[in-house]
């Protein structure tokens, strides 16, 4: 059997009835586009540890299928588990008499700098959000205080919202996607991760804001536009022209959640709060992740503790 053929049966039986339509998706994506074209013909049992190697390799360097360019080590991550994983089921169906695919090596990921707002640059967006007369740009100053990732802001219901307790819960998550018909439509879905299903402690002073926008509201949604929620993309261009009216360099709607991240360890969070409140698996990616702003913070409690010295 071809690597192409095995790919097709293993997404369409093994991956179709357990994971979410969004990965089913970008198997798809990564089939069609990168690998059906390439290592797709060879025979199973021809593929062998170097034939793969040099095919990560050459991702790397021209594997973008639009610019002829390297491909994100991201993107090529995700190729290398199109592979291990349909390669695994293989060998344990006895398709192929050895598992190449655990000895892919993956290439070194470098974790991206932070971006994140300064203080006066919060405040001035802030500042717009509430001069706005568009009252879905409150999910701005949502971000700002939750770190909620975009789609779990633009899946956010009213009903997550306890006004009581001052508790905000997220359960799921949006996406836009391929639907059956081949046309692009709002997906809602469980959220990126177990982790990721969680309570936040809303700031008291964000409660009757969200109340009055609550009261305005016909829809069901938290974020919507003429009663209609909005889709990702639209929201984070409505951001870019935030920003650009506001003469802030740009920066992507992500940069909200690193500026709420920022802001808690400078007001003292301790990492594993911080760590529930994003929805991170565990305060080790929080910690690698924001080891800046942590270090900042350190110095400040440290010198805090010289203070103590008598001179």
């Amino acid at each position: 059997m071809k690597f192409g053929d095995w790919l097709n049966e293993w997404l369409n039986n093994y991956v179709k009835i357990s994971a979410k339509h969004r990965t089913v998706v970008r198997y798809e994506e990564i089939i069609r586009l990168h690998l059906m074209p390439t290592v797709g013909a060879y025979e199973l049992n021809d593929l062998s540890p170097i034939i793969l190697q040099k095919y990560i390799l050459n991702l790397l360097s021209c594997g973008n299928v639009k610019t002829g360019k390297g491909l994100a080590t991201s993107s090529v991550n995700a190729v290398i588990n199109v592979i291990k994983n349909s390669l695994q089921i293989a060998h344990s169906l006895g398709l192929i008499e050895e598992n190449v695919g655990i000895k892919l090596k993956r290439p070194k990921t470098i974790e991206r700098q932070i971006e994140c707002f300064s203080k006066e640059e919060q405040k001035r967006i802030e500042q717009a959000v509430l001069n706005s007369d568009k009252p879905y740009m409150i999910g701005v100053i949502i971000c700002l205080y939750t770190g909620l990732r975009i789609g779990e802001l633009l899946a956010l219901e009213w009903t997550d919202i306890d006004f009581e307790s001052g508790i905000l819960t997220v359960n799921k998550t949006c996406y836009y996607g391929k639907g059956k018909n081949g046309k692009f439509c709002r997906f809602i879905d469980t959220p990126k991760t177990k982790s990721s299903v969680r309570e936040i402690p809303l700031p008291k002073q964000i409660v009757p804001m969200l109340k009055s926008c609550k009261k305005r509201s016909d829809c069901n949604l938290v974020i919507s536009r003429r009663n209609e929620g909005i889709s990702i993309r639209t929201y984070q261009r409505i951001f870019d022209m935030q920003l650009k009216r506001l003469n802030i360099p740009h920066r992507g709607f992500h940069a909200l959640r690193h500026t709420f991240a920022t802001r808690a360890i400078e007001c003292g969070i301790d990492v594993k709060t911080l760590s529930e409140i994003l929805g991170h698996k565990s305060p080790t990616i929080t910690l690698n992740r924001y080891a800046h702003s942590l270090l900042n913070h350190k110095k400040e409690m440290m010198n805090r503790l010289g203070e103590l010295l008598l001179l």
